[in-house]
């Protein structure tokens, strides 16, 4: 079983990131990823775990979620309905404990990666409401009196889109990297990756007006790695040739898959007829 992270068919990942995914394993410390929406950053939990060999457990955060909700959530409601029922389960409270994706980790026979996905989407307290548990990697369960230690240490990976900025007692624990917006080689190896049989012409052709649109001033959503290749697989779909979308001097063919929104559209539209005068 590797100890390292090397990358993967799947998911081509930089030196640079290599690089922090394997600090992030000496050092035992969560390894904070940042980076443009659709930059690959929930994959990489994936394919890590693929590559070390060890199970993936996820956790997707949303503006509701609590850090208890991580370590385990106690059901009181059902125990005293199944109390008014005379349910004899009721007489043991672990009957209404429901462990989080921590405890499921801590608890595992082999180390996990743990995912911890678009961590800012939670309230401003929420990280540091992890700060013991992912730093001592244990928690106090009040309940039935039982301290959760990790039999094993996780390799968390954390996601964050910086929606906000995190506490910095935080931050301190962690093994940061940002993930750049991959250069034009880079992105070319990833579409090979899904689409290794595509006509090198094509590839070009929409790469250069790719880059072309994510360099246009003003644009509020800049397309994504994710939304290129979604582009990329209905250009193929659709049997369009690099000469086809070279001649259109509009609208990139199939828009749709890469601007999200009407402002951009619109500020595209007016650039096109401003450049026809």
């Amino acid at each position: 079983m590797q100890v390292q992270f090397t990358g993967t068919d799947n998911y081509i990942a930089t030196p640079d990131l290599t690089m922090a995914v394997n600090a992030a394993l000496l050092l035992q410390r969560p390894l904070l990823i940042k980076g443009e929406p659709g930059t690959g950053k929930t994959l990489l939990a994936e394919e890590v775990a693929k590559s070390l060999g060890r199970p993936l457990l996820q956790w997707h955060i949303k503006s509701t979620t609590k850090a208890h909700q991580g370590l385990y959530e106690y059901d009181a409601v059902s125990r005293l309905r199944d109390s008014q029922l005379g349910d004899d389960k009721v007489h043991h409270i672990e009957n209404y404990i429901k462990q989080g994706v921590l405890w499921q980790a801590f608890s595992a026979d082999t180390p996990c990666v743990v995912l911890i996905d678009e961590i800012d989407k939670a309230d401003i307290e929420f990280p540091n409401d992890l700060l013991r548990e992912l730093d001592q990697m244990e928690f106090f369960v009040y309940e039935t009196q039982q301290l959760i230690k990790a039999k094993h240490r996780p390799l968390v990976i954390i996601t964050s889109n910086n929606e906000k900025d995190l506490p910095d007692a935080f931050l301190r624990r962690c093994f940061f990297h940002y993930i750049q917006f991959p250069d034009a080689e880079t992105l070319k190896a990833i579409v090979k990756v899904h689409f290794p049989t595509l006509q090198e012409d094509l590839l070009q052709a929409a790469m250069a007006q790719f880059f072309r649109l994510r360099e246009i001033p003003g644009l509020k959503k800049k397309p994504s790695t994710s939304e290129f290749i979604d582009w990329i697989a209905l250009l193929n779909a659709q049997g369009l040739s690099a000469q086809q979308l070279q001649r259109n001097n509009g609208l990139p063919t199939l828009n749709g898959a890469l601007l999200k929104n009407e402002q951009d559209l619109a500020l595209l539209e007016r650039l096109i007829q401003m450049s026809h005068r």
